[in-house]
């Protein structure tokens, strides 16, 4: 078994680790530096720049640069083949990788080392997209011999603001459509989690990416994010995060028209029906949750049973609950790793005080997680809240933690209605062995991704966005490629 403690003394030594502008590794214009710190103890793993606006207009000249310059003259096959170099420079250092990914955020080794097949088949995918794009010639009906067609280009220059929860394949969703269609990149890493980032950014570059094509402007949201959001030269924002933050990188783009894309919060259903296999429903409905701490978007958190099984399923979800492991990630048997950071874990445990004084039943955990090894983090024992009605805060809101709001339904009508009746669309799961229910659900629930007898399920292939506030635009497939591309038409007078 990897000694995973050894190499993470080895990894991360507190030094400085600067950003990466037009290919150059470098501290923020102003000095200042912020720290990146391990949230399952507290200490610190290294300093990086605390980049501003100045940093940002860097960035953006840079990648302007590129696009107009050296990119430029890259071909469809020379994208791709460059991908696929980048795709094996990942697998080759995975492992380093998903070191990061668990000592910058806290999620468990055992998940972030299983992501592999996920972000290996992301840069592998676009790598195909990238010689996959072409025009269409067109029939028209203008008098004459005309010939029209069109033909697909770039962008230009994306600004990319990705989250903490997930850095390797929030920053590869980002980056490789845009690499693949001849944009460039600013990307801004959340400063909760920027060290992972600043590592890919190195083995793209290490791959062969041309200066200027990534940069990574290193900083707070309020600073470089909203600098990036605003930048009249950016062409595209991309932007994965709170539904709050959203909305506002949404107006600030409005000073040049830019394009958005926002993939936001959520608070998604999952309904297990009369017939369901329990057995396998258990497991996964819980896991829809309690998955990195419930610090995830996708979170089925509100969790509808039909009544005739309801008290036995959420018995079983508690009883499951109780089982699973809490502690540092790097432990190779940790099921639930650290909340982010102090502000998110006052944030949850707010949550956890309200249910029982709105009336919810704590069926399961209920509290912070404390012990032996949990010392100077943020841990949280994985919570079931039983009696739970639709109007209490912990059914409505996103608490983006491992609690979840159990609660009985009579009909699919009702139910449906129920699950249905919140401002987010993002993702909802269906426990059924009938089929026909099972299709009928996946119809009318108002979500951008409906599974059925399980969940999480995100293939590079399969497009994945939300409806509602939970943003628009979406990312995987074909569809992701043709938000970073623009239509443009020719016409020729043949005569």
């Amino acid at each position: 078994m990897k000694d995973w403690q050894a190499s993470a003394k080895a990894l991360y030594d507190g030094a400085f680790r600067p950003m990466v502008i037009d290919g150059e590794w470098r501290a923020a214009r102003s000095g200042r530096e912020m720290q990146a710190t391990n949230p399952a103890d507290g200490s610190v793993l290294a300093t990086v720049p605390r980049g501003d606006a100045a940093d940002i207009d860097a960035a953006v000249a840079a990648a302007r640069r590129a696009f107009e310059g050296p990119w430029a003259a890259f071909t469809p096959y020379e994208r791709q083949n460059l991908l696929l170099r980048i795709a094996e420079r990942f697998e080759a250092e995975w492992e380093t990788l998903c070191l990061s990914d668990t000592l910058d955020m806290g999620m468990p080794i055992q998940r972030t080392l299983a992501n592999q097949r996920r972000v290996l088949g992301m840069l592998r995918f676009y790598a195909g997209q990238a010689v996959s794009v072409h025009g269409q010639t067109l029939p028209n009906s203008f008098p004459g011999e005309i010939y029209s067609s069109t033909v697909r280009e770039p962008v230009g220059v994306v600004g990319a603001i990705i989250p903490w929860n997930a850095p390797i394949a929030g920053s590869v969703w980002k980056i490789a459509p845009a690499l693949a269609t001849g944009c460039t990149v600013v990307l801004k890493p959340s400063e909760e989690a920027s060290l992972t980032v600043l590592m890919i950014a190195r083995i793209m570059q290490e791959a062969g990416l041309p200066d200027g094509v990534l940069n990574v402007v290193t900083g707070t949201g309020a600073e470089a994010g909203a600098a990036l959001a605003a930048h009249p030269g950016v062409d595209k924002i991309v932007f994965t995060g709170s539904t709050a933050t959203g909305q506002a990188i949404a107006r600030a783009a409005t000073g040049n028209l830019k394009r958005v894309s926002l993939e936001l919060g959520g608070k998604s259903p999952v309904i297990v029906c009369r017939d369901a296999d329990m057995d396998k429903a258990v497991p996964v409905a819980a896991m829809a949750v309690f998955a990195n701490s419930g610090q995830i978007c996708i979170a089925g958190s509100r969790l509808f049973v039909a009544r005739e099984i309801h008290d036995e399923f959420v018995r079983r979800v508690a009883d499951y609950a109780s089982k699973l492991k809490i502690g540092h990630g790097i432990a190779p048997d940790t099921d639930l790793g650290p909340i982010i950071s102090a502000r998110q874990a006052e944030r949850i445990a707010g949550f956890l005080s309200t249910g029982p004084a709105e009336g919810a039943e704590i069926v399961a955990g209920g509290g912070r997680a404390t012990g032996s090894g949990l010392d100077g983090g943020h841990f949280f024992q994985p919570t079931v809240f039983g009696g739970v009605t639709d109007e209490m805060t912990v059914a409505r809101e996103e608490i983006f933690g491992p609690v979840i709001a159990a609660m009985p339904f009579d009909t699919l009508d009702e139910v449906v209605d129920r699950a249905n009746a919140t401002p987010y669309g993002l993702a909802a799961g269906v426990f059924s062995t009938h089929l026909g229910t099972a299709h009928k659900l996946a119809h009318r629930l108002k979500a951008g991704s409906v599974w059925v007898n399980m969940y999480h399920a995100i293939d590079p292939a399969v497009p994945f966005g939300g409806m509602k506030m939970s943003g628009y635009g979406r990312e995987g497939g074909a569809e992701h490629v043709e938000e970073y591309l623009d239509t443009k038409a020719i016409w020729i007078n043949a005569d």
